[in-house]
């Protein structure tokens, strides 16, 4: 939207940023079966601009579990609202700790 744009109408980085964590922290809480926590963000570069009214689409994949900790890796792509093709705009991997009811990290269960 609108709101989160700078002036030259591209979308904020850390507005992108927080959609990837969302993308991960889906995945990171089944894949921990319950609450976690982003710990680290690593290798994040923008590529292009985001525009407004482009389709942003993520792709989160899981890279390693530990037996606390979860690499996942999201990938973002963008698409102009007429466009036929998209583009790669950033990708980052999100490190992910399994937490208990406390807020201490936990093992994440065998699947």
């Amino acid at each position: 939207m609108p709101a989160d744009t700078n002036p030259a109408g591209d979308i904020f980085g850390g507005w992108l940023m927080s959609q990837m964590d969302l993308a991960a922290g889906n995945m990171a809480g089944r894949v921990a079966q319950g609450r976690g926590a982003t710990v680290a963000v690593e290798g994040m570069q923008f590529l292009r601009p985001v525009k407004v009214g482009d389709e942003v689409t993520l792709y989160a994949t899981l890279k390693s579990v530990g037996r606390t900790s979860m690499r996942i890796h999201v990938d973002v792509w963008a698409r102009a609202r007429f466009a036929k093709t998209g583009a790669k705009v950033t990708d980052a991997d999100f490190v992910f700790v399994a937490l208990d009811d406390a807020g201490a990290p936990r093992a994440i269960p065998d699947t």
